[in-house]
């Protein structure tokens, strides 16, 4: 069970404060689920770099190539780390006719707005009720492919993987989150799916 102070920050040894303002939105009045990522940088250092630019996007935690792990966004706080939603319905195979009708035609907003309409476990967490974990893990892409899109994410490493279940063993048993709530991102939005593809805990 992890201890959170008034600002929202984990009080533990093994999680380091790096806090980065530019990447926190409105309020977080919930916490359904978590969300793994990898950044597509090669550094821990390079993440935190650019969590201080303007617009900046980034998650709660960041676990490093050592396992170090770095807490940059306040538990009170949203970040932008999830995207459009993917209609969990589909992927669970209880979409109503309704639902299907309105998925035929293929708009990831209105599948979004869709979603958002619904509350977890109706719908995948999303940055209004999500924590992120974002682990270092660069993308190789051939040449002319989006590193993005079309790249393949290293693995995470075993120190990585430590530190990753750790910290999910604790957050969900602090926030009381079920483990059935806690995903990758191409599970829950259209993005690469190798990222953190080899993520485990």
């Amino acid at each position: 069970m992890l201890h959170v102070d008034t600002q929202g920050y984990v009080l533990n040894p093994r999680v380091q404060r790096a806090p980065r303002p530019l990447i926190e939105r409105g309020l977080l009045q919930r916490i359904s689920g978590i969300i793994v990522h990898q950044t597509g940088g090669a550094s821990g250092a390079s993440s935190l770099s650019n969590y201080t630019t303007q617009n900046a996007t980034g998650a709660h935690f960041l676990i490093d190539k050592d396992g170090a792990i770095y807490q940059t966004a306040s538990l009170f706080r949203q970040t932008w780390h999830v995207g459009r939603l993917r209609a969990r319905c589909l992927a669970e195979y209880r979409c109503t006719p309704t639902e299907l009708e309105a998925l035929k035609r293929f708009s990831p907003k209105t599948e979004h707005r869709m979603e958002m309409a619904k509350q977890v476990p109706q719908r995948y967490p999303s940055n209004e009720d999500s924590l992120g974990i974002e682990i270092v893990g660069a993308v190789v892409a051939g040449k002319g492919q989006n590193p993005a899109e079309q790249g393949v994410y290293e693995a995470v490493n075993e120190q990585q993987n430590a530190s990753l279940r750790w910290l999910i063993a604790e957050l969900t048993s602090t926030f009381g989150i079920p483990m059935t709530e806690v995903f990758r991102h191409p599970v829950v939005s259209r993005k690469n799916p190798t990222e953190a593809e080899s993520a485990l805990w």
